[in-house]
């Protein structure tokens, strides 16, 4: 394409180009038809064009429509690149009438936006760039959007519906294009404000010359007028407290200060006023309601704006610099009388680009919980023993000297010695077992509980392997949220009060404070340096239907040096896709009956916790990435009863979730991942439903039920902790149901009973934690009732219907002082024994359980311990099935496949054996060492391989009575027999499933005390790994 020197461009504007392009465009906007005469008259070129517009006007945005254009063009031998470069010299009237010719020229002109476009905004001295202050760098999405978005809104106070009803003809004289400029300064016509006030007339311009422009009383607006600044902005200074009484007015390009004699600079009660491209300094600015008003490109130094029952305000693309106190307070509820700005306001917000997610709505993502609900099934073993019964006499002695024998460890128990079996059960013989001996072993299948979560965990963690979450768990997107809540997008749709929109706030005190049940909506703003960003509360004692309600899309707010958001007494709204990070204090703060929607925000790198709920907070905290904190991600307490789903929380310093000091809450659907203290921390009366979360990657124990915590843990995924997966309390009365427990560093589920704290931290120091300015110590209100039917009252731990496998230690391990349930539960192929008894003086009940190819034994119970073993199904243990040295009830279990004895009883033991069906893979069925005191009744033992006794008895204990149990030998391999009455245990019949939960909280007097960190090496003793409540 050929390119044109400027003086050609000047020789064409001498040709008549310009006149050419105007008489196009007037006949066009004339509705003059471009006939035949006006073609002979100009140019040829017209004929080309009169050709487009009689064949009617290209498809709007079309493609091809330029291509079309440049050839229709250059039929005229005129470039298109000349074309472009002659309207870049139109002027904005007649931009505006070609672009009316016909489509293709609309086009055109619209190619401009780079360009002409962009000159005659920077070019128009009264507004600033589109994008100042918070990105002034970057440019706009459309030059000519903005421009005309400006432009529109600097006509809007001209919009006057009241005035059109005192005459009919006043529409012709309103916007008359002679009304008067008034010049006020020194050599002009008017030396003050207040005498050009006077002479004005309605709708005049006072256009202010470069000087200090000070007023010595008070400036009462009577008539509605504009008042400009002449020059650059700075160079007009107005001292003056003005009270405006009339319907609207203007104010643009004009440094504010107050007055001597009043701090007010601008106030007004009724009517509209609108500030463009002004500076305010250190003054009040008041607008109460049904007064309007419209900010934009302003700048506010240590400057207070105070908005009172306001029915719509707009600030827009402002600075707050340096306040010592509130930059902008919104007070009282929006009136319900509207002046005449009120529909203008509401159409130009409307028209305005906004900032919610505007992207395709892709296919929403069902939460697919078929994994959690479905009913639960037990594993169950297909068990065939080969051979024939026949009823003998126990016996004693010791093992054939060359089969394969487990070697006996310092504590008696037995640990097989060959290599590691599969999980799925048959067990590998010795190589130097005799090939004339028959060994009978198990064949089962795993049919275990499904897990909550499939996929890769169910597998062992792989190094360096990144997260794959199941559909249910991955976040959705502020768009795919807002489509689901139809609520939540009402309240982001929704304009009522003040609207602030892509303003910064820095370095002061505070940013936004709504407050008397007043509505604020804030939508892109930035919030850096301050000491609170934004604070909803009302104070009012009038009970009221009204709440405050504040809505926050896409801010940016960092480096406060209290809490980000604060809401209290009953605040609400809808926070949602904001960055909220590097705050001294939480990143959201909810207390005293707040309840906010709190949607897909991201909360991170704060020196306290990403979200606190106390004093009988609620809220909806849902789809959030919250990250990287010092303390805890999510931190509930006195009360504080949230509903916490499908956040992300990962990477803090300490806990993922803390629920402490009678805290509750609903918490469900969560990923809590590679936190360095407990995924979940539920201590003193911390009373949450934990249901469906995914809590794995942790430095320390995935689940911590401390000191007087309580709650339900349900359906939960638990996974690939370095701690335990879940570790409590059995004081505490927790009810741990439906759980998928697995491949924990140290023990799957550990339960303890004395408290893990003396009152002094690792460190040395105590920290007390400081929730800001109330000091309240004690909360007035009692905890709300919840009609939740799985809140039943419990008096015993239960740990039921989980899945605890492949995890590092013992798969469940007690060391307590209290009852203890463990009912219906799947222990399977952990690195320790399936259950062991370390400690309890009270009753442990173990039932209906199976535990299997854990790699020792079974089931240990130590001295002085007291357990009752009835239903279970304890297979293809690599120890022995039961080693036991306490007082033990074994009643109608199946002790089947073990590599080492089926039972062992050591010299401190006291145990009743009935009805159970035992057999050993290579060792003894039943060994009675010692002075050990057993009853022996109604069991069937069976021969695991020939020439091996049953049943070993070491000295000649008297203590040990044995009544009616069947030893089975084997003959002959066909003979066949099978565990069929009853099938193969566990079974469910008698299981004492079903809904429920904790405890009610207790009033709560004390504040609480800080979490700290205490690492240790190795496993559990008497407290939970790196997790410590002082």
């Amino acid at each position: 394409m050929s390119r044109t020197a400027p003086g050609e461009i000047q020789l064409l504007q001498d040709s008549g180009w310009s006149q050419l392009l105007g008489k196009l465009t007037r006949g066009r906007i004339l509705g003059e038809p471009l006939t035949k005469r006006v073609e002979a008259e100009e140019s040829p070129l017209l004929g080309v064009l009169h050709q487009s517009v009689e064949k009617g006007p290209f498809p709007l945005q079309s493609p091809g429509i330029l291509v079309k254009l440049q050839v229709m063009m250059e039929a005229g031998s005129l470039p298109l690149e000349l074309w472009r470069m002659i309207l870049g010299y139109l002027p904005l009237p007649d931009l505006g009438r070609c672009s009316l010719v016909c489509r293709a020229w609309y086009e055109l002109i619209l190619s401009l936006d780079r360009t002409r476009w962009r000159q005659l905004y920077l070019g128009y001295t009264k507004c600033r760039h589109p994008n100042w202050p918070n990105q002034p760098d970057v440019e706009p999405e459309s030059w000519r959007e903005a421009f005309k978005q400006h432009y529109l809104a600097s006509k809007m106070w001209t919009k006057n519906a009241a005035i059109l009803e005192t005459s009919v003809c006043f529409s012709l004289f309103r916007r008359r294009r002679t009304r008067r400029t008034l010049s006020v300064g020194p050599g002009h016509e008017f030396h003050s404000l207040g005498s050009a006030l006077a002479m004005s007339s309605l709708f005049d311009r006072i256009l202010l010359f470069p000087g200090l422009h000070e007023e010595q009383g008070e400036i009462i607006l009577k008539v509605p007028v504009e008042i400009v600044g002449h020059g650059k902005l700075g160079e007009v200074a107005l001292l003056a407290s003005i009270d405006q009484q009339c319907s609207t007015t203007r104010l643009c390009n004009l440094v504010f200060m107050p007055a001597w004699f009043s701090p007010f600079m601008f106030k007004t009660t009724s009517g509209h006023v609108q500030f463009d491209n002004c500076n305010f300094e250190n003054g009040h600015i008041q607008v109460h309601g049904p007064g309007t008003c419209q900010v934009k490109f302003c700048t506010f130094k240590n400057t207070h704006v105070f908005l009172h029952n306001v029915p719509l305000c707009v600030l827009e693309n402002c600075e707050f610099v340096g306040s010592e106190n509130n930059s902008v307070t919104v007070e009282g509820h929006p009136s319900s009388e509207n002046n005449w700005a009120y529909t203008h306001l509401l159409g130009l917000i409307r028209s305005s680009p906004s900032v919610l997610p505007t992207e395709d709505s892709d296919s929403l993502m069902s939460l697919d919980l078929e994994s959690r609900d479905q009913a639960w099934s037990p594993r169950t073993c297909g068990i065939v023993i080969e051979g024939s019964q026949s009823p003998t006499s126990p016996a004693t002695g010791s093992p054939k000297a060359g089969s394969q024998e487990a070697e006996v460890g310092s504590d008696g128990e037995r640990v097989a010695r060959t290599p590691d079996s599969s999980d799925g059960g048959l067990s590998s013989s010795g190589e130097d077992e005799d090939e004339d001996q028959l060994t009978y072993r198990l064949s089962y299948q795993v049919q275990g509980p499904r897990p909550v979560l499939g996929g890769s965990f169910l597998g062992p963690p792989l190094p360096g392997a990144s997260i794959q979450l199941p559909s249910c768990l991955v976040l959705n997107s502020l768009h795919q949220e807002l489509q689901k809540d139809r609520e939540a997008m009402a309240l982001a749709s929704s304009v009522q009060g003040c609207l602030i929109r892509k303003c910064l706030f820095r370095d002061g005190k505070g940013g936004v404070f709504v407050c008397s049940y007043g509505r604020a909506k804030m939508e892109g703003n930035i919030f850096r340096n301050l000491t609170y960003a934004v604070r909803c509360i009302h104070n009012s004692k009038v009970r009221c239907i009204h709440n405050n309600k504040i809505i926050m899309l896409r801010n940016h707010i960092h480096h406060c040096r209290a809490s980000g958001i604060f809401l209290r007494l009953e605040g609400g709204g809808l926070i949602a896709g904001n960055n909220i990070y590097d705050n001294a204090e939480a990143g959201v703060d909810i207390r005293k009956k707040s309840n906010p929607l709190i949607l897909c925000n991201q909360i991170h790198h704060g020196l306290r916790s990403g979200i606190v709920v106390l004093g009988n907070g609620k809220g909806i905290i849902r789809n959030n990435q919250i990250f990287s904190n010092k303390e805890a991600g999510i931190y509930i307490l006195y009360h504080g009863n949230p509903v916490v789903s499908r956040n992300h929380i990962f990477k803090g310093s300490a806990a993922g979730i803390a629920v402490n000091e009678n805290g509750r809450g609903l918490i469900t659907e969560n990923v809590i991942r590679e936190n360095q203290w407990g995924g979940v921390d539920i201590r003193r009366g911390g009373l949450p439903i934990l249901r469906s979360n995914l809590i794995c990657f942790g430095y320390s124990d995935g689940v911590v039920v401390g000191d007087e915590g309580k709650g339900l843990l349900e359906g939960n995924t638990i996974y690939a902790n370095k701690g335990c997966g879940v570790w409590m309390m059995s004081s505490s009365l927790p009810h741990v149901t439906s759980n998928h427990v697995s491949y924990n560093g140290l023990y799957g589920v550990a339960v303890f009973s004395q408290k893990d704290g003396s009152g002094e931290s690792p460190g040395g120091h105590v920290a007390h934690e400081n929730f800001g300015e109330d000091g309240d110590a004690t909360w007035e209100t009692e905890l709300e009732k919840d009609d939740d039917l799985l809140r039943r009252p419990i008096t015993a731990a239960l740990v039921e219907s989980n899945t605890v496998n492949h995890n590092g230690a013992s798969g469940v391990y007690v060391q307590s002082s209290e009852v203890l349930h463990v009912i219906t539960n799947v222990i399977h192929a952990n690195g320790d024994r399936g259950i062991t008894v370390a400690q309890n003086s009270q009753l442990t009940c173990v039932a209906n359980n199976s535990i299997s190819c854990n790699h020792q034994s079974g089931v240990k119970v130590e001295a002085q311990c007291k357990v009752e073993f009835r239903g279970n199904g304890i297979y293809d243990n690599r120890g022995h099935g039961i080693i036991t040295k306490g007082d033990s009830t074994v009643i109608e279990n199946d002790i089947i496949g073990n590599w080492g004895s089926g039972l062992q009883l050591l010299p401190t033991s006291d145990t009743k054996v009935i009805k159970n069906r035992i057999h050993s893979f290579r060792a003894y069925g039943i060994a009675v060492q010692g002075h050990a005191k057993a009853l022996l009744q109604e069991n069937t033992v069976f021969q695991g391989k020939t020439n091996r006794t049953i049943f070993q008895q070491i000295s000649n204990n008297q203590e040990c009575i044995m009544q009616n149990n069947k030893f089975l030998v084997f003959k002959k391999k066909s003979d066949t027999w099978r565990l069929a009455n009853p099938p193969a245990r566990p079974h469910l019949e008698n299981s004492l499933r079903g809904p429920s939960a904790a405890h009610s909280g207790q009033e709560v007097t004390a504040m609480a005390t800080r979490i700290t960190a205490h690492v240790e090496g190795g496993y559990h003793s008497k407290r939970s790994i790196l997790c410590t409540i002082l």
